[in-house]
This record gives C-alpha cells, structure tokens and sequence, in this order.
C-alpha cells in the first residue's frame, strides 16, 4: 500500500483540495481512487479561479453555453461550468461512495462568499447548487460564520450534505457541530431519514502559524520561540479532543441510535506557509479515525514520499493545551488571530470570486462563432 492508503486505514481520509478540468478529463482523480486510496475532492473560489480564469480549458464549454443561452450573467456561466466539473468529479468517486455506503466519495462545492453573511441567502444558494448538480455525493460547502450555523442547520435538515469551511477556534467548530446536531434532530422530527446525511467540519491549520509564528518572532524569547509551529496543531488537537466528548454526549448518542453519522473534522490549510517546516507537518501531525485531511497536489506528493503515520491526534492532548494556556500567558491572543482569519478569509474567498467572474468575462462571447 501507498503511504496515503496507509493514512486512510488509519482513520484520516485522504481528499485533495484542488480541481480542473484538464485533470479530471486526464484521469487524474481517478488514479488517485485507484492508486492512492483518495475519497473526496474540495474545491474553493480561489482554486476555480486558477482553474477557469486562465488558459483556454473552458473556452469550449464557455462558448457552446453562451450559444445555447445567449445574454446569460456571468455569474450563471461560471455556475455552468463549476457545476459541469463537480458533477464531473462525483461521476469519478460514485464507485466510492457506494463502496462506502455514503461514508465517503464526495465532491464539495462551495456556495458564493459574497453571501457568508446572509443565513436566508445561502440556504437558498445551498439549495438552488444541490439541484444543479444532483449527485448524492456532492456536499455543500458554508463558512462557519455566525450568519452560517442556521444556514448550515437548515440545509441539513433539508437532507443536504454540508462542508462546514473556513473554521478556526474550538468556540466556532462547536457552534457549527451543535448546528449539525440540530438539523439532524429537526429532519428525525420530521420523519425523515438521517442515515446517508453526511457533513464535514473544515478546521483550518496552517493559517493559524503564519499570524501566529509572526508574533512569536515579534517577541524573540526562547520561551516564545518554544511555540513556533505548534500552536496550530494544539489548537487542532484542542479540538479533536471536543469532539470525542460530544461523540459520547446523550445528545449524540440519541442522533447515533436514529443512524447518524459522525461529523468528522476535516483538516484543511494543509500546505505548510514556513519554507522551515516539513512540508507533511500538518498531516503527520493530525492522524486519528473520524477524520480527513484535504491537501493540495504538492502535500499529497510530499506524504506519498516522506509522510509518517502514527495516531497522532491523541498523542499528547494535554501538552497540546499546554501550549495553548503558554500562547495565552504570552499575550499572543489566538481568539483575535482566529477572528482575523474569518474575516480574511471571507475577503480573500470573496476577491478570488470577483476576480474568476471578471476573468470569465473577458471571454464573453468566447469563440460564439
């Protein structure tokens, strides 16, 4: 077995956080399934934008949309081809998700930032992309934004499976883990079925170190310097600790008996941002079952040669709060440094979108021959 195959079997699946059309066309994602063991994809605004916003790949598909729906808002010619892709990508990992009785084998698209704030506008958007792309295995991805956790409860309860993303403090993972809980709870109260319903929670790592390493560089102290690198994994570590509570809480259990299945943490923000660090840190380091790690082509490349695997998430859960409490001690105050990365995130989610829909513009009529 593969080294990812091997991280699989420890409990953390392998998903890649990245998709285009060349590459699914090429059979790439397949051969990652059949090689590697991989079970889901991610994508995000910034990763379609690269994808469409350059070269000619949708300058086909572009055109034959702009012949048969002419005058169409660029907004509804980037969906066409978004959708195109996604239903593309869960064609590929369909055999997955059966093989895994819709444990796995999903495609996750992402509902537009722009409307992160607006708890009526995205369930409405979840909705109107679910129907679009019609795959059971498809999951809707919700920032966890105070504006979100209704959303994301609504859409559950509407029996649509949800990526929770852009998460960063434990107080907002718990949030959005009770908001599954509650929209699991409405749809038994409904007498609907809960046991296909899956969701994944997006903790963002490496994001965390990059502020925060810049503080711990800013003080200079041995003592600071001690906690370059790890606050990001503690933090994640921190939270993968709360989510084996609430798996034993009553409530949980209630859901278990009715067929519920676990929200599992997804790692995402994999990729390492310090040049120091080894480039399967933030994998090495998050290994335990009801989990996934989403990595871009390179991480995955770099664990498939140098990855360790080890039950890693619940090794040390105590020294992992320890440098929590030392992050505190030293003022480098990880509550405004998660509150920051929300609020960058949307933003950098939200320019990547506007500027993908500018690109596509461009294009318009492309080649309407």
């Amino acid at each position: 077995m593969s080294k990812l195959q091997d991280l699989s079997a420890a409990g953390t699946a392998v998903w890649l956080d990245f998709v285009d059309r060349k590459f699914l066309a090429s059979g790439g994602l397949k051969k990652l399934a059949d090689e590697d063991g991989l079970t889901g994809v991610t994508s995000n605004p910034t990763i379609f934008e690269k994808a469409m916003g350059h070269g000619d790949a949708y300058d086909e598909s572009l055109a034959r949309f702009d012949r048969d729906n002419p005058d169409k808002p660029t907004i509804d010619r980037y969906e066409a081809q978004a959708v195109e892709d996604i239903r593309a990508a869960a064609d590929i990992l369909r055999p997955v998700y059966d093989r895994l009785d819709a444990r796995d084998g999903y495609v996750s698209l992402e509902v537009r930032p722009t409307i992160a704030d607006d708890t009526d506008a995205t369930i409405a958007e979840a909705q109107k992309l679910w129907r679009a792309v019609d795959k059971p295995n498809l999951m809707i991805k919700i920032p966890g934004t105070d504006a979100g956790a209704p959303a994301i409860s609504a859409t559950i309860a509407a029996g649509i499976n949800v990526n929770v993303t852009l998460l960063f403090s434990l107080a907002a993972y718990q949030k959005v883990a009770q908001a599954y809980a509650t929209g699991l709870e409405e749809r038994v109260r409904q007498g609907q079925p809960i046991d296909k319903i899956a969701s994944v929670a997006s903790f963002f790592v490496s994001r965390i170190d990059g502020k925060i390493d810049k503080k711990i560089d800013a003080l200079g102290t041995d003592e600071a310097k001690a906690l370059r690198g790890a606050v990001a994994i503690a933090n994640a570590k921190a939270a993968y600790a709360w989510f084996q509570e609430f798996s034993a809480s009553e409530r949980w259990q209630a859901l278990v008996a009715k067929g519920a299945r676990p929200q599992r943490l997804l790692w995402a923000s994999t990729g390492v941002k310090d040049k120091a660090y080894a480039k399967t840190l933030y994998v090495d380091s998050l290994i335990g079952p009801d989990t996934v790690n989403t990595m871009p082509p390179e991480t995955m490349d770099a664990f498939r040669d140098t990855g360790t695997v080890a039950p890693t998430l619940t090794q040390d859960v105590d020294g992992a709060h320890h440098v929590l409490a030392q992050a505190e001690r030293l003022g480098l105050d990880l509550g405004e440094v998660t509150d920051t990365l929300v609020e960058e995130g949307v933003m950098s989610f939200a320019k990547s979108f506007e500027d993908l829909l500018g690109a596509i513009a461009k294009k318009q009529p492309a080649h309407a021959e």
